[in-house]
């Protein structure tokens, strides 16, 4: 596994509560890490050679500021380049703003990806990352905007036969799957047959939570952190072994369904939707490799 980056899940704690979080973060989720379990994972991530990046992300991990900073630090003492990710809603102004920033500056982040957009703020052109993009230039952080656009029903282009198209960049999974479905148009499942959204045989990038679950992708775990060292569940890894991304590999999540007998006659409105429709369907089954329950709404 070549793999480059490590995103931690700072926190499954959230200021907000938005419909399309396909990990239902909310201001009631459990799950922070401290310190030391930050240190284990940047140690385990040196010794598999190949990581560069590490990601602070969650929920919202600047609601565990100096947890966050504390771990940004140690990343850096080990070589790795930092991003964040963030709704910042600390930016009540541009000068508000700048303080916050400061001490992510003067720690070296790389870059730092800003939430804007109307599932964070009823008015994007005037919001919070509007001071914190100000103030981030001003402190010359490299840092761009998530706009995430609610999933609509487009007209067919020209020459078709008139099959509604599902728009939107929302991937219909977690909380989305639940609040953002209502009246698209749906097919068969047989028709997803391979997941076009993550690398799941060689992956550039894993998930790591406060519990220890390693995520090839949200929700799908190959193994645990606190019970086994990081740099071993990489090199053991293996896409085809694994009840889950095996299926998906050969034949994308209308395989998943129909390996295992769930979701096979319902209709779906993508493939990310069938596929987490399916790992609900099989959560009680593979506990080990569909966790935690809570980022699947249970």
């Amino acid at each position: 596994m070549g793999l480059r980056g490590i995103h931690l899940l700072l926190t499954y704690t959230c200021n907000s509560y938005c419909d399309h979080c396909f990990l239902y973060c909310s201001p009631q989720a459990a799950g922070t890490f401290t310190i030391r379990q930050i240190r284990q994972v940047l140690d385990d991530a040196e010794s598999v050679g190949t990581v560069e990046m590490i990601y602070f992300e969650g929920g919202e991990p600047t609601l565990f500021y100096p947890i966050m900073l504390e771990g940004m630090k140690y990343a850096r003492e080990k070589g790795f380049k930092t991003g964040i990710v963030t709704n910042t809603y600390w930016a009540t102004s541009e000068e508000d703003a700048e303080i916050w920033l400061r001490p992510i500056a003067e720690l070296g982040v790389s870059y730092m990806s800003i939430s804007n957009d109307a599932y964070h703020f009823e008015n994007p052109a005037e919001s919070p990352p509007v001071y914190a993009l100000a103030a981030a230039e001003k402190l010359g952080i490299a840092a761009g905007t998530i706009c995430i656009e609610k999933p609509v029903v487009e007209p067919a282009e020209a020459g078709t036969k008139g099959e509604p198209i599902v728009g939107g960049s929302t991937q219909l999974r977690g909380r989305a799957a639940e609040k953002l479905t209502e009246g698209l148009p749906t097919k068969p499942a047989e028709i997803f047959n391979e997941c076009g959204d993550e690398e799941l045989e060689n992956p550039g990038r894993v998930h790591v939570d406060p519990f220890g679950h390693v995520h090839i992708c949200q929700g799908i775990v190959i193994g645990n952190a606190w019970q086994k060292p990081l740099r071993e569940i990489i090199a053991e890894y293996r896409a085809p072994e694994h009840p889950i991304c095996g299926p998906l590999v050969k034949g994308g999540p209308a395989e998943l369904a129909k390996e295992y007998g769930v979701c096979r006659e319902e209709e779906s409105i993508s493939a990310c939707h069938l596929c987490y429709k399916a790992r609900l369907a099989l959560i009680d089954r593979f506990p080990d490799h569909l966790a935690p329950r809570q980022v699947y709404g249970l």
